[in-house]
């Protein structure tokens, strides 16, 4: 379906380039969030992707799925973004125990799906531009590490090790986020 609309655009249909707006701009959007961590940044960026992904549609290839050299184009501008500005996303890798996990497997289990979504989401938001990246997109948009690979422009080995580490410290953000919501309640 996306290389008819393509043959579209590049037929001179440029209303044609709206199908992709609807089909990747909540994807497009995600990703866009996990590297910047501001929403508004994040639809500036998604924006900007689309024009640059619209002007430069002559050049795609086909050889990689249209969503993977779309990812790639919001990844780019996203990380043009975060170098203009430095920002310091670290956090502390706390040793965890599989009793831990399950504890908080039971917690999250107890809420709704937008509750866990928002949560989620919240903890994502706590960790690097690299790790919430490549979390969002094995996990969120299921992208296998082939795709990860030529959207990020990471090493296998070093997705996989970002993989690896960040899911640690996707348990320690969403440890905390869970801890503050309970304290707040209280």
């Amino acid at each position: 379906m996306d290389s008819e609309y393509i043959r579209k655009v590049l037929q001179g249909d440029s209303q044609a380039f709206r199908y992709f707006v609807d089909k990747y701009r909540n994807l497009a959007y995600s990703l866009a969030i996990s590297v910047v961590k501001n929403s508004v940044v994040a639809e500036e960026v998604t924006q900007d992707a689309f024009v640059n992904a619209y002007k430069s549609l002559h050049q795609f290839e086909g050889r990689a799925k249209f969503s993977t050299w779309l990812y790639k184009i919001v990844m780019n501008e996203a990380l043009k973004r975060v170098k203009r500005k430095t920002m310091d996303y670290c956090m502390d890798i706390e040793e965890i125990q599989e009793t831990e996990i399950s504890d908080l497997n039971e917690s999250i289990d107890t809420l709704g799906e937008e509750e866990q979504r928002y949560f989620i989401n919240l903890a994502l938001d706590r960790l690097s531009p690299n790790d919430s990246l490549v979390l969002r997109l094995f996990y969120l948009h299921e992208n296998n590490l082939r795709e990860i690979q030529e959207i990020t422009g990471f090493t296998e080995t070093n997705i996989k090790s970002i993989l690896h580490r960040a899911r640690k410290r996707m348990y320690t953000a969403l440890k905390y986020e869970l801890k503050e919501e309970i304290r707040n309640i209280l």
